[in-house]
């Protein structure tokens, strides 16, 4: 997109700015169907005028607004040429990316143009790409470091990312192997009152690694991969006197590991092996008492070479924008009563709950 002309009117501290789409760009692309698009970014700048003509956009407002404005077209037109279309959701974190950059509160070495286009994996006609400043520096930290902890809310993509570079790495054969694991406690449930043997207890819980792989892998092919040990999907207490060697490693609700299990897990690293560590502070299952070995793990590793702690936030959930809502709500009920989960911190889980 061009900018044909920029004019400040100092009397009304206003700014205008006219843009060109290129003509290989149908106007519908950048405005969205029904201007869905259009209307996103009307939405958050309310005081702006965009008015649109042929191919020509048209912005009036503080020059600030306006300034934006012209960046969230710049950016749109950049991702547009990749041949990747754009999304109400991929506009509004243009926007948030460029006025967290404007504001102070991101450093903006990357931009939304490179968030949105870095691709991870591509399955069955579909890409696995970023969708967050915060997402795009987690896998990147994934390529620079040995161990990387991905802490974060739930619906931040911390093991879906994780997953996607796993079965990245294995198709360009940096490792042999995939090793998935979760330590096997429950959320309010026991598994010993389930049916069947221990592994039909324990399958259930591993489900969703296998839903993400489903997503990622043709399904025909994960039991063969599986039978010949190139992808194993197993508990924590699994990997205990094991030394992993060429392997891409997941532990998954790290929450749930005691200290001792984090240290355990944590020297089952073998060499050309990358571990990644997945978890919610916030959502801790373990009995009263217990120490997270995750919230633990952050005092004793921060600031180790080749160790790196991605810390995500509601701002970069990317299921339905409730999900985010809702874990803000929590945040803010926690720290107004003192509270964790809802429950007093003094007392655990089994304590008096917040109403």
């Amino acid at each position: 997109m061009t900018q044909s002309s920029t004019a400040h009117t100092p009397a009304q501290e206003q700014a205008r700015a006219q843009f060109t789409v290129p003509a290989q760009h149908p106007m519908v692309t950048v405005l969205g169907s029904g201007d869905s698009l259009l209307r996103v970014i009307e939405k958050a700048f309310p005081a702006a005028d965009i008015h649109v003509r042929g191919n020509e956009i048209s912005a009036v407002g503080d020059p600030k607004d306006v300034a934006l404005i012209s960046r969230v077209f710049d950016e749109m037109m950049l991702v547009l040429r990749t041949g990747q279309p754009m999304t109400e959701d991929a506009v509004e974190r243009s926007i948030a990316m460029l006025k967290a950059s404007d504001n102070g509160e991101s450093d903006g070495q990357e931009t939304p143009a490179e968030v949105l286009t870095q691709n991870i994996l591509s399955s069955r006609g579909r890409t696995i790409r970023p969708k967050t400043l915060n997402q795009k520096r987690y896998v990147d930290a994934i390529d620079k470091h040995t161990i990387v902890f991905g802490i974060g809310p739930a619906g931040t993509g911390k093991t879906y990312l994780a997953m996607a570079k796993a079965v990245q790495a294995l198709q360009s054969k940096q490792v042999n192997r995939i090793i998935l694991t979760r330590p096997a406690v429950e959320a309010g449930e026991r598994l010993g009152f389930l049916p069947g043997t221990l592994y039909e207890k324990i399958d259930p819980y591993l489900r969703p690694l296998y839903d993400a792989l489903h997503d990622m892998l043709d399904p025909d092919s994960i039991p063969r991969l599986m039978a010949a040990g190139t992808i194993e999907v197993a508990p924590l207490a699994y990997m205990r006197g094991r030394t992993l060697n060429d392997a891409f490693i997941i532990l998954d609700e790290a929450q749930n590991t005691s200290p001792e299990q984090m240290k355990m897990f944590l020297t089952r690293l073998g060499f050309e092996s990358k571990i990644v560590i997945t978890g919610d502070v916030t959502q801790v299952d373990l009995p009263d008492g217990t120490k997270s070995g995750l919230r633990q793990v952050q005092d004793i590793l921060e600031g180790v070479e080749d160790v790196h702690f991605s810390r995500l936030s509601s701002q970069d959930v990317v299921r339905h924008k409730l999900v985010g809502r809702i874990v803000d709500a929590y945040e803010k009920y926690d720290t107004t009563h003192g509270t964790q989960n809802g429950a007093h911190k003094s007392r655990g889980k089994s304590g008096h709950k917040g109403k």
